[in-house]
């Protein structure tokens, strides 16, 4: 069952709105073939009703029919604030495949599109499709992305743009605004079937324990703890951490302005529209720790019966007060294997944080200086090397580098197999803003061999991949500033 309530409070089922006269820009072949897809020899569907499926004009290809599409409603918190009912305003959910509840972004009017039109844009779709299968890559738990396919049919926003909708996948899209949304409605029933349904799928393991209601908050906050340090540990700024775009299964969710850091700011927005820097890089902990504190009022009911609602409250509050702990364990493990150390040691939350201060203050590139710093041996750790011409204060770097040559001598491993430690967990390509909007722009142009050739390289984010160096290259200065908002 792709989603685990009914009813009209709920959910309301419908159909995607058709796109006229769909055409592939993207594909993921090697997903494609794990849903059992078969494949022509270009890679894409040999049954041509998969466009017309992914685009949402009809619901059956390759015997496979999808029954009966949803759009689910759900509330939260946007900036901070409390927005009350949002829901799906422009994905509905076809159902199963395979493991996977597939979903159309941007496939039209739901009851819950509020004043807009249900549908997505090239720009957007195109980035939510190469991130998704980037994040994937890099190891970070995400929705999944099956395709994109795009219209000639028109779509305003700021400008006039086209249409695209967007396939993304995901063993579940519920949400902690899925939560927020029963419990501000005070539906026990909803609240308890939400919660069941993820300790029958998601989290069989929380079954046993002496209550399982706590045990499954505890996971999920668990989960989210570490996936924002594994976003922490490759740079990457989601850009709109509210509520109801934050997982229940502690996935990436939810592509909009997203950005992987270049010259390395700890205080970096990549959403324009964030005035205020809520979701800046340096505070996505602080934010994520915010939104388990929604999650955790919205789930106090279902504790309350057997506490009482203060005890209830009282165990909440000592599950949540373990975000931060950890987060912070699981960031140091992040950045412990990223500078290729096995061993624990008191000194190493400094030695990179320290590290981290420096490529801050000096503005350096923040995926190169790690990749690079991963292909040095003990000698030139405390020897001129090419890394310390990127860093204005010499003599601070000099000195940071030192302190690193001393930790690395005390672990008694080869420079082999650190650098193979290292070169394993620091990627030599990411998603890199101008990298996309070049392929963006040559989509628009209807070129869609940027879009390929990026999923290529993405997939494969930690190889050499010798061929594509151009791709691992920070940005020109006249590119360092792509500004990106929520409109999409």
């Amino acid at each position: 069952m792709a989603f685990p309530l009914q009813g009209e409070d709920t959910c309301q089922h419908l159909l995607p709105t058709p796109l006229p006269n769909p055409y592939w820009i993207g594909f993921t072949d090697n997903l494609a073939r794990e849903l059992g897809i078969a494949l022509d020899a270009s890679g894409l569907p040999k049954d041509p009703r998969w466009l017309e499926v992914l685009s949402g004009n009809t619901l059956e290809a390759n015997e496979h029919r999808f029954i009966d599409p949803i759009a689910t409603v759900y509330s939260g918190h946007q900036f901070g604030v409390w927005a009350g009912q949002l829901g799906d305003g422009r994905a509905i959910l076809l159902g199963d495949l395979a493991g996977y509840e597939v979903q159309l972004k941007g496939s039209g009017i739901t009851p819950y599109s509020r004043m807009g039109d249900g549908r997505a844009v090239l720009r957007s779709s195109i980035r939510e499709f190469l991130c998704s299968e980037a994040m994937h890559a890099l190891g970070i738990p995400t929705s999944r992305a099956l395709a994109v396919t795009g219209s000639k049919k028109p779509v305003m926003r700021e400008t006039l743009e086209t249409a695209a909708v967007c396939t993304r996948l995901a063993p579940s899209f519920i949400r902690v605004g899925h939560f927020e949304h029963f419990a501000a409605a005070r539906s026990i029933e909803h609240l308890t079937a939400l919660a069941n349904y993820l300790l029958e799928y998601h989290y069989q393991d929380c079954r046993s324990a002496k209550d399982p209601y706590l045990a499954l908050f505890i996971a999920i906050s668990e989960r989210t703890a570490n996936l924002v340090a594994q976003w922490q540990a490759v740079g990457f700024c989601h850009g709109v951490l509210n509520s109801d775009n934050i997982s229940a299964l502690g996935l990436t969710i939810d592509y909009g302005p997203f950005g992987f850091l270049d010259r390395f700011q700890m205080d970096h927005i990549c959403n324009h529209s964030d005035s205020q820097g809520r979701y800046a890089y340096h505070r996505q902990p602080q934010i994520m720790h915010w939104n388990m504190a929604c999650l955790a009022g919205a789930m106090l009911p279902l504790l309350e019966p057997r506490y009482g609602s203060e005890d209830a409250q009282k165990h909440l509050q000592e599950a949540l007060e373990e975000f931060p702990t950890i987060y912070r364990a699981a960031w140091l493990r992040q950045f412990r294997s990223k500078l290729g150390l096995f061993r624990e040691d008191d000194g190493d939350l400094h030695l990179a944080e320290s590290l981290l201060q420096l490529m801050h203050d000096n503005r350096v590139d923040f995926t190169n200086t790690f990749r690079a710093l991963a292909h040095l041996n003990r000698n030139q750790l405390i020897q001129s090397n090419g890394l310390r011409d990127h860093f204005l204060n010499r003599e601070a770097f000099d000195r940071w580098m030192q302190s690193y040559a001393d930790r690395i001598a005390q672990e008694g491993h080869s420079d082999h197999e650190r650098q193979e430690q290292m070169l394993r967990v620091n990627p030599k390509f990411i998603l890199r803003n101008y990298l996309a909007q070049a392929a963006i722009e040559k989509a628009q142009n209807d070129d869609f061999s940027e879009v390929k050739r990026l999923l290529v390289i993405l997939q494969n984010p930690y190889a050499e991949q010798s061929e594509y160096e151009t791709y691992a290259a920070p940005p020109p200065p006249e590119l360092e500033n792509i500004e990106l908002s929520c409109s999409s």
